[in-house]
């Protein structure tokens, strides 16, 4: 018998794929200025949609910027932005004699894909984002006889979100409250949203499950006007 010699050629197995290389990208958590107001806008129209709630929303720049900015920071509504950048921010970045900014860098696997980028940067020269923020305003705990902070929305925008941006904005308004001696910082939740209320719990926070919202708005609000005290 003859042997006959294979013509085949052995080939290398493929190299195994290498894991993509985590990718820093930069946070900065700031007061927000009267400059901000188109950004707070947008954010607050893009939480009524992630809430279902837009028919409840008649928000306007106008009516915002007539609203907010009208006290010092911390004794009226405060808004926190969170901006985020593909370069370090400067550390001399929003300065301010009323809160000192809040500045972190992440480690992510892949780009973040932000098909809205160019009508949320305030500084486009520097690649700067805005992807979400935090509003408060002071009240009152009686059982506490001390000031506390309410929080009214907490907001990341979609492609931001499961990267730890929400628990930053969280914790600076927390940091802030401890820095003034505020005594409670509590919000609300909507009960189908599962993951907020896991991430809240998960902060630390109790949620209420006994506790409902009372509101008085629109109509209802101006029949009380036309009751005798």
């Amino acid at each position: 018998m003859s042997s006959k010699t294979s013509n085949k050629k052995m080939t290398a197995p493929a190299p195994p794929t290498a894991a993509p290389e985590p990718k820093s990208v930069f946070s900065l958590i700031r007061l927000a200025t009267p400059s901000d107001v188109p950004f707070i806008h947008k954010l607050i129209h893009q939480m009524a949609v992630f809430e279902r709630l837009t028919h409840l929303f008649v928000a306007t720049e106008a009516g915002l910027a007539s609203t907010l900015f009208n006290s010092r920071p911390f004794q009226a509504v405060t808004v926190f932005l969170l901006e985020i950048s593909r370069s370090p921010f400067s550390t001399t970045d929003a300065t301010s004699p009323d809160f000192t900014p809040f500045f972190e860098t992440h480690n992510v696997d892949l780009p973040i894909e932000d098909p809205e980028s160019q009508d949320f940067s305030p500084d486009k020269l520097n690649d700067v984002i805005v992807a979400g923020f935090v509003l408060f305003f002071p009240n009152y705990p009686s059982f506490l006889a001390k000031q506390g902070f309410y929080i009214e929305d907490i907001f990341v925008r979609e492609p931001y979100r499961r990267k730890g941006f929400g628990k930053m904005l969280l914790t600076a308004v927390a940091k802030q409250a401890v820095k003034l001696g505020v005594g409670r910082v509590e919000w609300i939740v909507i009960d189908w949203n599962v993951n907020a209320i896991n991430f809240y719990e998960q902060m630390g926070a109790t949620v209420f499950k006994e506790w409902r919202l009372c509101r008085l708005t629109g109509d209802a609000l101006q029949a009380i006007d036309k009751l005798s005290i």
